[in-house]
C-alpha cells in the first residue's frame, strides 16, 4: 500500500528534520571584547560595539570599554565591571582646542578568564586626550600601551595582557570564563576576521531577531509537502 509507505517517509523526514535543526554546541573564544557607553557616557551602562575600535570614532565625552572575556557570542559576553561614567573618569581633565576627551575603561577579566596561569591586572580607567578625529583604538593606545594586534588587525593584547595568544578557542575542559555581565550584539568572529573579536554574525540555531533558522524553515516546508502528498494519495485511493 502506498499510503503506509508515504506515512513512513513522512515520519522519517520529520525525524531527519529534527536532527538537522538541533543546534551544535557553540565554540567559545578567549578574546578582548569592545563596548560603547550608552547615553553619551554619563549613563553608566554598556552596549556591545557594532564596529571595531579601529573604525569607531567616539565624540568628546564618550566612554569606550575593553573587557577580556570568554564567550561564544556577544549575548553571553561579560562587559566591563566599571561603570561608563565620563564625569568620574575625566574629572579634572580640561578640554583642549582641536582635541577631545574619551574615557577608557579596561577590564582584564577574572582569573577564570585567564589562560596559561596568568593573573589578570585590576581594572583601570583613563581619560585619553586625543585629536578630534582619533579612533577608539587610538584612544586606547594613548593610555594602555603596549597593544598587540595580529596580521588581520585583531586586538590581541592590551597593556601587554595576555602575553600570548589571540582570540584562542577554549578547549571545553572546564576552562571557562565568567559570564557576569551579558552584553548585546553579534557573535564573535574567529581570529581570521579583519575585525575585533565579538563583531561577526551569529551562527546559532535561531536568527538574531529570535526567529527560526533557515534550516528549520526549510525542513518544516519539506515535511508539509510530504504530508500534503500523503493526503492526496489517500483521497485518490478512496476515489
Amino acid at each position: 500500500m502506498r499510503f503506509p509507505r508515504i506515512a513512513g517517509a513522512l515520519l522519517l523526514a520529520g525525524t531527519a528534520t529534527g536532527l538537522a535543526a538541533a543546534p551544535a554546541q557553540a565554540q567559545e573564544y578567549r578574546y578582548w571584547s569592545f563596548w560603547n557607553s550608552k547615553a553619551g557616557g554619563s549613563g553608566g551602562s554598556w552596549a556591545y560595539a557594532t564596529e571595531g575600535p579601529a573604525t569607531m570614532r567616539p565624540a568628546d565625552g564618550a566612554v569606550e570599554g575593553f573587557r577580556f572575556t570568554v564567550s561564544a557570542d556577544s549575548a553571553a559576553a561579560a562587559g566591563p565591571r566599571t561603570a561608563a561614567d565620563f564625569d568620574a573618569i575625566c574629572e579634572g581633565t580640561p578640554a583642549k582646542e582641536n582635541s577631545k576627551r574619551v574615557g577608557v575603561v579596561i577590564d582584564f577579566g577574572s582569573a577564570a578568564d585567564a589562560a596559561g596561569g596568568e593573573r589578570p591586572p585590576k581594572p583601570r580607567t583613563h581619560c585619553a586626550v586625543v585629536p578630534e578625529d582619533a579612533s577608539a583604538g587610538e584612544a586606547l593606545a594613548a593610555v594602555a600601551r603596549p597593544l598587540r594586534y595580529d596580521s588581520h588587525a585583531l586586538l590581541c593584547a592590551v597593556a601587554d595582557y595576555p602575553r600570548s595568544g589571540c582570540a584562542d578557542q577554549v578547549d571545553g575542559s572546564g576552562d571557562k570564563g565568567s559570564k557576569d555581565a551579558p552584553g548585546a550584539g553579534s557573535a564573535p568572529e574567529d581570529a581570521s576576521s579583519g575585525r575585533s573579536a565579538g563583531q561577526g554574525s551569529g551562527t546559532g540555531s535561531d536568527s538574531e531577531d529570535g526567529g527560526p533558522s533557515a534550516g528549520l524553515l526549510g525542513g518544516g516546508a519539506a515535511v508539509f509537502a510530504l504530508g500534503a502528498a500523503a493526503v492526496w494519495q489517500a483521497r485518490r485511493r478512496r476515489g
